[in-house]
């Protein structure tokens, strides 16, 4: 897993790496503006003039820097210094001595003539970075609104000006169209308010120190391949179906057979190794041809869940996608869990439990809860910003004792100690109806294998991502589909062995 540090955090990192390499602070300076500038000369051709807008700490002095190796590989650069009340710190005026005799840095004027930056087709921000405390004012606000208001490409250094990395930001801020970080992402680069400002970013090395982040401590983090393989089991060449798993999915109604096939089928997919299906008669027909590897129950209601069948025998159950939010079936979800097995709960699932809160006492511990924003919201009520959301997200998932897996770009896992692990797979193309289903079915499939509920969601959710991703390569984003995600599984698996 990639640590996400707050910025003391980094501060520290970067004075311990400066102690222990040992490293002088304007030589590490170095090596972040020759990583900034690898990335950068790989994206863009050195016909491009590029303008880069620097401050006057040290986020200014890597803009300087890297103005200094753009130019020595070719690129055509300006630069402007917006200066304010405020010091240079000694490692700017380190960079800008060195750029004497190759460029002159002009002064950001107080009032910027509009289309300052008109001869740019790249427009690099190092003008704050992820120390700032404050909202951008004055002329760093006029700055920032004259780098929106340019037609060029907008990259951001380590962090779009005027975010803040730890909470929640307002006042102007760099809308980049990449942001290039140095080591780790930022907190703030997983939630959805500030994609706008964030877009898409990247990942540049620059050698910090090791052992520091080993040892520091942080319950935030981001999932990364290596971590996912270590969890992925094989299979013992004498195992049988047996071992792995009884699993019981509780789903569908009239009109929404489909969410039970896809969840099925997404169980069986990732290896359970007895999938039963409890559905409402009309379904039967449906589901025995659709899903034939897949035992039925059938309800003794014709067209919603009213009933379920005996549990004793299951090792987990999932239930929620297509049943509707009957009176019969909060009845039905009522017996689910106060059959004390571990759960997974999506959909209407959740939506029954935020009309029905006095049923929430009754989860399981260690069942995995899997809402979107809005069922998020019916459960655990408004939010002011993503920020707190977060926070009430790892409440909830401490009080219940539960999973919950919030889902969306970077689905966010939160674990009953308060961890939360941020996703690192999947696309737009995802947003589709069905796609939660496939996820209620690769849950249940996982923890009835065997699987810890934090094990089971991190694979779970790392692996419905990555299905996506390979399904948008041939099928395009556009035309992903959520049957799609589950064809996919098997590459999915197979890409991690």
């Amino acid at each position: 897993m990639l640590k996400i540090l707050d910025t003391k955090q980094i501060k520290e990192l970067d004075s311990y790496t400066i102690q222990h390499e040992p490293v002088s602070s304007i030589d590490l300076m170095e090596r972040a503006c020759l990583a900034f500038v690898k990335w950068f000369a790989v994206q863009f051709h050195s016909s491009a003039p590029v303008g880069i807008v620097c401050g006057m700490g040290n986020n200014g002095g890597d803009g300087l820097g890297i103005a200094r190796l753009l130019i020595e590989r070719g690129f055509r650069v300006q630069a402007w210094v917006v200066r304010g009340s405020g010091k240079e710190s000694e490692d700017f005026n380190t960079n800008l001595g060195r750029l004497e005799n190759k460029l002159e840095v002009s002064e950001f004027p107080l009032t910027p003539e509009p289309g300052i930056f008109s001869s740019c087709e790249i427009l690099i921000d190092a003008i704050f970075g992820s120390g700032l405390k404050k909202p951008a004012e004055g002329i760093f606000a006029h700055a920032v609104e004259a780098i929106n208001s340019a037609s060029a490409v907008r990259v951001a250094v380590d962090i779009p000006s005027g975010l803040f990395a730890d909470e929640h930001s307002n006042g102007a801020i760099v809308k980049a169209h990449h942001t290039v970080s140095f080591q780790f992402p930022k907190l703030a680069f997983l939630l959805p308010e500030n994609q706008h400002y964030v877009s898409e970013w990247h990942l540049v090395n620059i050698g910090l120190d090791k052992t520091f982040v080993k040892n520091a401590k942080t319950s935030n983090y981001y999932v990364s391949r290596k971590s996912v393989i270590k969890i992925l089991r094989p299979r013992a060449p004498f195992s049988h179906k047996g071992d792995y798993g009884k699993a019981l999915l509780v789903a569908g109604s009239l009109g929404k057979m489909g969410a039970c096939i896809l969840g099925a089928r997404a169980a069986l997919r990732v290896g359970v190794g007895l999938l039963t299906v409890h559905v409402p008669r009309v379904g039967y027909s449906i589901l025995q041809t659709s899903v034939p590897e897949a035992m039925v129950s059938i309800d003794k209601s014709e067209e919603v869940i009213a009933s379920v069948p005996m549990m004793d025998s299951f090792d987990v159950i999932g239930i929620g996608p297509g049943i509707g939010q009957s009176e019969k079936t909060v009845g039905c979800l009522r017996s689910v869990l106060e059959s004390g097995k571990r759960l997974v709960i999506d959909a209407d699932g959740i939506n029954i439990l935020g009309s029905n809160r006095e049923l929430i006492h009754l989860i399981a511990p260690g069942s995995i809860l899997t809402p979107h924003p809005k069922e998020f919201e019916r459960l655990a009520g408004p939010w002011p910003n993503d920020f707190e959301r977060l926070e009430m997200q790892r409440n909830l998932a401490r009080k219940l004792k539960c999973v919950i897996v919030l889902k969306g770009a970077y689905s966010s896992i939160a674990m009953e100690d308060g961890t939360v692990y941020f996703n690192s797979t999947g696309n737009p193309g995802m947003a589709s109806g069905g796609s939660g289903d496939v996820l209620t079915g690769i849950l249940t499939g996982l923890l009835a294998q065997g699987y810890t509920s934090k094990e089971a969601a991190i694979l779970g959710v790392y692996l419905h991502g990555i299905s996506g991703d390979l399904a948008a390569l041939e099928k395009g984003v556009n035309s992903l589909i959520a049957s799609d995600l589950v064809d996919y599984l098997s590459n999915a698996f197979k890409s991690l062995q």
